[in-house]
């Protein structure tokens, strides 16, 4: 097998590469959610200044059988990074999976990366078996979390949502809950940024250690315009308090128009000295009910938290979020 970087310029490449992930982790899982074309060729063709991406192909014959991935940080964090391999399924079994791991894992090493990161779905019953996941031990790779997968059917009705709203409300007087579409308004950014990159911190994360994500204006506002760019609506909520900072938010991600129906619950997020005021459920009740509102197309909405983080499954669980599969996390240090 070639194993050479793929050209995220051309179309016939990155789209041969989309197609071998999507059939290589939709193996058994082949109605559930993932990300379409216009969505992956937006994410690789936005430069974002504070990542970087590395997709790499794999050839035989001409043809290509097996892509890797590495994300990581530029700001923050910079012993860490994900890395991914898929092979198409047709091509599994013959070392292909293994070679091109190694190559990404080059990468990363070469970038002076000692912790890296892998995620795989698994069915809950193949969490420990599953073959995925032995490829990931054989290679060295040792457990560090897990995540549930969630699924909320849509529409959620009207009424369940003004009455979540409702009863949220009652523990937060003085807090305005807002909801945006693709833009987070200017007056509320420098505040939106500083507790955004306190998710990657607050959230379990199992085995590995994050610092706090770095987030500038000028970055967010360069991922809201790729975003965009690719035809996804983002909508966010947030809780303003009482002195005009932002206190929480939740977003919810729309994809482009026909391409697929699941919609993408991002971070939802209460900052340390506002928490206890059920501003995580006011706000993703408020953005639920603008989306299905906006969207009827929609049909579910896409989530996944630590099985420890008691505080979100519990809202996830009132809001009627039932559990699909497990997303996996593996580690290496190297």
């Amino acid at each position: 097998m070639e194993i050479k970087p793929v050209d995220i310029d051309s179309d016939l490449a990155l789209r041969a590469a989309y197609d071998v992930e999507r059939r290589a982790m939709l193996v058994g899982r082949e109605d559930l959610a993932f990300y379409s074309w216009p969505e992956m060729a937006g994410m690789w063709r936005h430069d974002d200044s504070g990542e970087k991406k590395v997709l790499l192909g794999g050839w035989e014959d001409g043809r290509l059988v097996a892509s890797g991935v590495l994300f990581g940080s530029l700001l923050d964090n910079l012993d860490k990074c994900w890395v991914g391999a898929y092979v198409d399924p047709d091509a599994q079994g013959r070392g292909h999976g293994r070679e091109m791991l190694e190559a990404v894992e080059a990468v990363a090493v070469g970038m002076g990366r000692t912790v890296l990161l892998a995620e795989t779905k698994l069915p809950f019953d193949e969490v420990t078996n599953h073959r995925y996941r032995r490829f990931a031990e054989n290679a060295d790779y040792s457990f560090s979390n897990v995540e549930v997968v969630r699924h909320l059917q849509l529409p959620v009705p009207v009424t369940d949502l003004e009455r979540w709203a409702a009863h949220s409300a009652t523990k937060h007087a003085g807090y305005a809950i807002e909801t945006h579409l693709d833009e987070v308004p200017e007056h509320l950014l420098e505040s939106f940024v500083r507790i955004f990159g306190q998710l990657a911190v607050d959230a379990p994360t199992g085995e590995a250690e994050w610092e706090e994500e770095v987030m500038t204006a000028e970055r967010f506002r360069e991922q809201e315009a790729a975003l965009r760019k690719a035809g996804r609506r983002v909508w966010c909520t947030i809780a303003v308090a009482p002195d005009g900072s932002v206190a929480a938010y939740s977003t919810l991600s729309v994809p482009p128009a026909g391409v697929r129906t699941d919609v993408s619950q991002w971070g939802t997020f209460v900052d340390r000295g506002h928490r206890g005021r059920r501003l995580g459920m006011a706000t993703k009740a408020a953005n639920l009910l603008a989306v299905q509102s906006a969207h009827p197309e929609m049909r579910r909405v896409v989530t996944q938290n630590a099985e420890t983080n008691d505080w979100m499954v519990s809202i996830n669980e009132e809001m009627g979020f039932e559990p699909v599969e497990a997303s996996v996390e593996m580690i290496k240090r190297v």
